[in-house]
């Protein structure tokens, strides 16, 4: 019950009269404290008690119960303003609430109606708390039994309190359909396979290793996350010499998500789905660097017959997709998102998008990259951007948010999932992991390799990815950052967490400590330990963190994993990329 816009605001000029000289419509207050205290009321009736004194009825001048005061003629009080019309001003009366069944989506409006410029607050249930406001985590929060105690001393206490229960949902029309997590894949430098991604993330190993070869032997930087197995051995030897390593890696990570959802070996067909309604949406910054480098060299070693035809199609960035496609007989759509480290992450979002929307049902989606080669080691180094830390000690030479981050360690490997509309998923009887809520996307347009130290185009796409999801930022219980261990690259993802999260904010785990930078399949894999982190309850510790940069400013887990808050239902999952590329991924604890 705030006042009516169309009503101009009251002056409020106070002047001393006495009790003898006030009228109906006076704005009043028994005292010069009550009066600076702006704890006012309109003077509804007055009536003589006796000679000396006068019975005043008094009303809250923007709304409330009316209360009667017995003053003498000559007692000093203080009108203000001009004359109020007192049929403009509502007699209400605030219910208590003692009995009152609260639920999340309740809303709670208070008013200090004593005073002539009060503005109502709301407050919103969430959690099983009161927000003042639902999108800033520092906002003043209040809790049932305060809530109560409002009500019963409101009219006493010159308030107007009122409890809105939410809605009982109805029936609503065809709208976007919502997305679910029902299967995951990895290959990461930690092994093949999620159980051996997620037992790593736990143990808080490392797969980062010195690279051997002769081609590696000059260069100033030989520690990268390779994956420890040669995917070829692992596929039919036919089928992996018409793949580039990506595509490998990508194949193994879709058929451990295929076969993890529930599906039959084989794809499609095998499965009873209808391949045209089933799509694939990888990310891939180049794919795999070495076949293009690796046909250059024959070129002029051989000439040009000692060049493969199969040079071409296995360079593209797109060959991971089409080859998951191929493998899958998966022909609703096979699409390729290049945007550099958000590649992967984008990529699921997509397939979010394009699930929601009716084009297809199912979706395998994620990230594959195999760039641990000779020239973008160095064209990295170069850059003064890798790790410059060796294996020497335990620790890992990648320190996500550390005091001692000295930048990141190139990696490679594939994580994928497979996505479905719910209804889909529901009708086959399918295990869900999570809710594949909402994406947020934003630019930087700040500079060609380094972020935006202002962290503003990340704290947009973090926003945007919690909007989309129907959820408020009170919701976020756990952040996967991106965090590769840069100096400029954990400041900025730090800042726009603090600016969006505040303090002290929810847990924060980076992956890249265990990993390495995993380029274009980072969204992926580090999306698939998200999943993970929600369903199973768990946070991974930042591995290489020993101690965090006072700068940094976020609760970061280190040491060992902790259990994930309860108080809310969404993760975020964060990916940031060259050229100020930002994608963010939200999913949604089922319930």
């Amino acid at each position: 019950m705030s006042p009516s816009p169309q009503k101009p605001e009251l002056p409020v000029v106070p002047c001393t009269v006495t009790a003898a000289e006030v009228v109906p419509g006076d704005l009043l207050a028994l005292s010069q404290e009550e009066a600076e205290r702006q704890r006012w009321c309109v003077v509804m009736h007055t009536l003589p008690e006796s000679p000396e004194t006068i019975r005043v009825t008094l009303r809250p001048p923007l709304g409330g119960v009316d209360h009667d005061e017995v003053l003498t003629r000559e007692r000093q009080v203080v009108v203000a303003g001009p004359r109020v019309d007192v049929a403009t001003v509502p007699a209400v009366s605030s219910p208590r609430l003692d009995g009152a069944a609260f639920r999340d989506g309740d809303t709670v409006t208070r008013l200090r109606a004593v005073d002539p410029r009060g503005v109502e607050e709301t407050y919103r249930r969430r959690w099983g708390v009161w927000h003042r406001d639902l999108d800033n985590r520092t906002s003043r929060t209040v809790s049932d039994d305060e809530v109560r105690e409002w009500a019963a001393g409101a009219d006493q206490e010159g308030y107007v309190v009122r409890h809105h229960a939410r809605p009982e949902r109805e029936p609503s029309a065809a709208g976007p359909r919502r997305v679910v997590l029902t299967g995951l894949g990895a290959v990461t430098p930690l092994g093949v396979g999620v159980g051996e991604l997620w037992q790593g993330l736990l143990d808080g190993r490392h797969g980062i290793r010195e690279l051997e070869g002769e081609e590696f032997a000059e260069l100033p930087v030989r520690v990268a996350g390779v994956v420890p197995v040669d995917p070829a051995a692992l596929l039919p030897r036919a089928a992996a010499r018409r793949m580039n390593r990506a595509a490998q890696f990508a194949v193994l990570a879709a058929r451990e998500a295929w076969a993890d959802a529930g599906f039959a070996e084989g794809g499609t067909g095998e499965s009873g789905l209808d391949p045209e309604r089933v799509g694939v949406s990888l990310g891939a910054i180049l794919g795999d660097a070495s076949v293009l480098v690796g046909g250059d060299r024959k070129l002029r070693e051989k000439g040009p017959r000692g060049v493969s035809p199969l040079t071409t199609p296995m360079t593209v960035p797109s060959q991971a997709a089409s080859q998951v496609s191929l493998d899958l007989h998966i022909t609703g759509e096979a699409r390729t998102v290049t945007s550099a480290c958000a590649s992967g992450t984008e990529a699921i979002g997509e397939a979010v998008d394009r699930i929601r929307y009716g084009r297809v049902d199912v979706a395998l989606a994620g990230g594959a990259e195999a760039v641990v080669t000779p020239a973008i080691m160095a064209s990295f180094a170069a850059m003064r951007a890798l790790s410059g830390l060796g294996l020497e000690n335990v620790r890992s030479p990648s320190r996500p948010f550390a005091k001692d981050r000295t930048g990141f360690v190139n990696g490679e490997g594939a994580g994928l999932l497979v996505l479905e509309a719910k209804e889909h998923a529901r009708a086959r009887g399918a295990r869900i992991y999570c809710e594949a809520a909402g994406w947020g996307m934003s630019a930087d347009a700040h500079h060609m390799a380094a972020p935006d130290p202002s962290g503003n185009g990340a704290a947009l796409a973090l926003r945007r990815a919690v909007r989309d999801a129907g959820g408020h930022i009170v919701d976020v219980v756990h952040v996967n950052a991106h965090a590769t261990a840069t100096a400029e690259g954990d400041l900025a993802e730090a800042g726009a967490l603090r600016a969006v999260l505040g303090l002290p904010g929810v847990p924060v785990t980076a992956l890249k400590g265990h990993l390495g930078h995993l380029q274009g399949a980072a969204g992926g894999v580090e999306a698939v330990a998200a999943v993970l982190t929600l369903h199973h309850g768990v946070v991974p510790p930042t591995v290489g963190c020993a101690e965090v940069d006072e700068e940094i400013g976020l609760d970061v887990v280190t040491g060992a994993a902790r259990a994930l808050p309860r108080d809310g239902d969404l993760v975020l999952s964060n990916s940031f990329g060259f050229g100020g590329h930002n994608a963010v991924l939200a999913l949604r604890r089922v319930r």
